[in-house]
């Protein structure tokens, strides 16, 4: 297991915040109130006579400085094409990213709103209807910088890494050893169901926390994890509940959806794999951040032995779900 040690973030001090704010052309206030974010370092910052920005410092050596001005681009792509999404500011430099130190940050409006009721009818298929404007400009091109969302290799590569670095408990090794090539066997069966999926520039991370509502307007937030990837990754996350409702919702949201493009209703075969990929892959995230301080102070149990053995009780329920029938969509299967 990791010890915990000196990190990058450890510089990032409210003066640095504040001169790289001032630097970049900004009045700053001295007002600095931390947001709560641990990927990146998140911040309100207080202006004089406007309204206060959001700053984003980005973590080093998690996305290049080419990963992160995709991101913006795609996000300027979105906005230009009438989708409503929170974009990153034009500076006085007239770029979108600058730099604080060691450090490269971006701007942000401050947008209030408060998350999506996905449980009434009209907000999901709004949201289908969004995204499926999203997608069609996320179809346009590929990012070259960023990654493609890659199901098995990141699954393998996860399990191995956690292994590798001892966080897996000895006397639980037997059970996570047995467990996980069942897991992927399974995942992989499930994606031959899907068959050949295409590829798009995607949100990447879509669930409710990361869209807004006021005022009637549903506004996509933070594309931090966008990349190439299958579309129904964008759907999946904002379905909830037991299977019947699941497949309620997801009928809603694609009902939305097909207004604007079509979608291949063999990817709902990838939900599954999808979500024990999210549920390993949140793991590893957890464990190759456990140097950043941040981390053990809100994370304590990532470290406990009852959190493996929750897991592992966890994934075996997944693989129950990756040998039942895939989610179905009530008049359409």
């Amino acid at each position: 297991m990791t010890e915990t040690s000196s990190h990058p973030y450890d510089a990032l001090k409210p003066d640095t915040i504040l001169d790289a704010m001032e630097d970049a052309g900004f009045v700053v206030n001295g007002r600095l109130f931390a947001l709560n974010s641990y990927e990146n370092r998140v911040y309100q910052i207080g202006l004089e006579d406007k309204p206060p920005v959001i700053t984003k410092f980005y973590r080093p050596g998690r996305w290049s400085e080419a990963q992160i001005r995709e991101e913006h681009d795609f996000t300027y792509q979105l906005l230009e094409a009438d989708i409503p999404v929170v974009a990153p500011m034009k500076l006085a430099s007239g770029d979108t990213l600058a730099r604080g130190g060691d450090f490269l940050f971006a701007v942000f409006p401050q947008r209030g709103g408060q998350a999506p009721d996905t449980s009434v009818t009209d907000t999901l298929y709004r949201l289908g209807q969004r995204l499926g404007q999203l997608h069609n400009q996320g179809d346009t091109a590929r990012f070259a910088a960023r990654p493609t969302l890659d199901l098995l290799e990141g699954m393998v590569a996860n399990t191995r890494f956690l292994v590798a670095e001892n966080w897996v408990p000895d006397d639980l090794r037997p059970a996570w050893d047995s467990l996980i090539p069942d897991l992927i066997e399974h995942c992989r069966r499930r994606m031959e169901d899907a068959g050949d999926v295409h590829h798009l520039r995607i949100h990447g991370d879509c669930h409710a926390g990361n869209i807004l509502c006021r005022d009637e307007q549903m506004l996509f937030v933070d594309l931090d994890d966008c990349r190439n990837g299958p579309a129904i990754q964008d759907l999946w996350l904002l379905l909830n509940g037991d299977d019947t409702e699941r497949g309620q919702q997801f009928g809603e949201l694609l009902e939305g959806y097909e207004m604007f493009r079509d979608f291949n209703r063999r990817e709902r075969h990838l939900i599954e794999p999808l979500r024990c990929y999210r549920q390993i892959s949140h793991c590893a995230w957890l464990a190759k951040r456990w140097d950043d301080p941040a981390f053990p102070r809100f994370f304590p149990w990532f470290a406990q032995p009852r959190f493996w053995s929750d897991q592992i009780l966890s994934l075996r329920e997944q693989l129950s779900a990756l040998q039942s029938p895939s989610i179905s969509i009530p008049g359409q299967f």
